[in-house]
């Protein structure tokens, strides 16, 4: 079971990567929009943290806080709605692109420094 784990977590990492990266690409090219990087990003990232929070364990201290995995579900789908809907504009607001930016990144500090 660890290793499921493990390779969840890796796969999660690179759902990360592609959220961030491709919305710092879009930011970075001057034209706010989502790419298939960003909403591929969104889709691994809520799949496979579902899969992370799953009861794969075998119990004991290291079971992960439930409030810190309801924060980080509600925080991963509002970031899936954001990208899921707004895939198909040729520009996306400026806050809303922010937004998207700055809940992937609030999501990976609860994921680091909430223990």
């Amino acid at each position: 079971m660890e290793a499921l784990r493990l390779i969840l977590l890796y796969v999660h990492l690179i759902g990360f990567a592609l959220l961030l990266g491709g919305s710092i690409a879009q930011y970075v090219s001057g034209k706010l929009r989502i790419n298939s990087a960003m909403l591929w990003g969104a889709v691994i990232q809520l799949l496979t943290g579902l899969g992370l929070s799953a009861p794969l364990r075998g119990g004991g201290d290291d079971e992960p806080n439930p409030a810190k995995l309801v924060t980080k579900l509600v925080i991963a789908l509002l970031i899936f709605v954001m990208v899921f809907f707004s895939r198909k504009r040729d520009v996306v607001n400026r806050g809303h692109f922010l937004a998207i930016v700055g809940l992937t990144l609030v999501n990976a500090a609860v994921a680091v420094f909430w223990r």
